[in-house]
């Protein structure tokens, strides 16, 4: 087994990380503050060509790997969760589908243009009614004449007010359950389409998340996203390799507050001497240091198998899972490691604490990243 990074995906981290401490960081409290979404940061990095990093530079991606791609993630989340989901999302719900499942003509289409960061990609999947249960999906198409016919509501969509179409899920055949799903490539601006940017969020302030709402929205034949009733495995499939990337934002989001904390516990001063030199400190500082060295080997495993062709869900969900959970306690432990200070937003372990509770629930919470492991032991 080799562990080491290959030297392109050395280059890789080094680029982003500098770019995220250069570009990203000095931003982050004040897009917290205000909701800003982070625009001038995305288009830096389309000047740096990642926002197509793992896909086929046939269509203006980076040919790099997934791990690369995690890598990416983990960078830009480690400074700015915000940051770290929009690119996240942009790659692996929104261009990751029509990658795997569109034609030629649909990747000419609708990928190229959000591997050069012309649009934010996004997926149309979670439902009002229909989260954790995503087979109870609402949403209609109806086939008339040479469009289909969509009707329904999504919520919760990343990205979706800096897409220019995003794939939709919807139901087509209600007769057949699940197997009566089919995704379709939608344009953001067909008449009917309206996307509502009104949430008020408990963290990821400066990510954009909406409601889509689709009314008599028409879409010709050929906007089908791979076959018909076939939706419901893509985007199993599809969220799949998201999970790999909610895992490494997780890794990202502990390792920044980890390093605060560390710093801090360096800095600090009671009775006499620094935190860090108190066991206690230590001891959190120790499992810190563990449970995020251990998600980040589980992430870069479910990636390696992705890039290798082979079945990676199982590792996904643990990856997932361990990461957003390990992800949580590292930010909570950071605060109370700061005391206090650690409730202040100058000091950032907050936010991050903040931030990294969504993890715990996007791309399929807990609780079915458990119920999905369990299905992969054969229980």
């Amino acid at each position: 087994m080799y562990f080491d990074l290959t030297e392109e995906q050395g280059m890789i981290r080094k680029m982003v990380r500098d770019f995220a401490e250069g570009e990203v960081a000095p931003g982050a409290i004040e897009r917290d503050r205000t909701g800003e979404f982070p625009l001038d940061v995305i288009n830096k990095m389309s000047q740096l060509e990642l926002m197509g990093l793992p896909f086929p530079e046939q269509y203006g991606g980076g040919g790099a790997d997934t791990i690369s791609f995690a890598i990416a993630v983990e960078e830009l989340s480690r400074v700015c969760g915000s940051t770290g989901i929009t690119y996240s999302a942009h790659i692996s719900l929104g261009g990751a589908p029509i990658n795997s499942f569109g034609t030629h003509e649909q990747k000419e289409k609708y990928l190229t243009p959000i591997c050069r960061g012309e649009s934010l990609g996004a997926f149309g999947l979670t439902e009002p009614n229909a989260g954790s249960d995503a087979g109870g999906t609402q949403t209609t198409a109806v086939l008339d004449g040479d469009e289909w016919v969509l009707n329904g509501s999504k919520c919760f969509i990343t990205n979706a007010s800096y897409a220019k179409h995003l794939a939709v899920t919807a139901v087509t055949d209600r007769s057949k359950g699940t197997n009566g799903i089919t995704a379709f490539i939608v344009p953001t601006d067909a008449p009917g389409f309206t996307v509502i940017n009104n949430y008020e969020k408990m963290g990821l302030h400066a990510s954009n998340t909406t409601e889509l709402v689709l009314e008599n929205v028409r879409v010709p034949k050929e906007s089908m996203l791979g076959t018909e009733g076939n939706g419901f495995k893509q985007f199993l499939i599809t969220l799949d390799g998201g999970r790999i990337g909610i895992g490494a934002m997780a890794v990202g989001l502990a390792q920044g507050a980890y390093e605060k904390a560390l710093q801090y516990a360096k800095d600090r001063k009671q009775f006499g001497q620094s935190l860090s030199k108190f066991q206690a400190i230590q001891f959190k500082l120790a499992d810190m240091a563990m449970n995020i060295e251990l998600a980040r080997t589980m992430v870069y495993k479910a990636a390696w198998l992705k890039d290798q062709g082979r079945k990676f869900s199982k590792e996904a969900s643990m990856a997932k899972l361990f990461a957003s959970e390990t992800g949580a306690k590292v930010c909570d432990q950071a605060i109370q490691i700061h005391g206090g200070y650690g409730y202040m937003k100058e000091y950032e372990v907050e936010r991050f604490y903040r931030d990294a509770k969504l993890l715990e629930i996007g791309e399929g919470t807990s609780e079915v990243q458990r119920i999905v492991i369990a299905r992969e032991i054969g229980c």
